[in-house]
């Protein structure tokens, strides 16, 4: 099953032109635990600066 994944941040190494995430798995965490009451609650730990 293809996922699409959608992230804006433009200087990361996964992200790539129409806003897509291109890496192999994404691995996102609460920032405060194991659970989060809406988005501002996440991050996304995948995130490598690009060079």
């Amino acid at each position: 099953m293809e996922v699409e994944v959608l992230c804006n941040v433009e200087n990361c190494k996964y992200w790539a032109e129409g806003d897509k995430c291109v890496a192999d798995s994404i691995y996102v965490i609460g920032q405060n635990g194991r659970e989060a009451d809406d988005v501002e609650e996440t991050a996304c730990k995948t995130f490598e600066h690009r060079e």
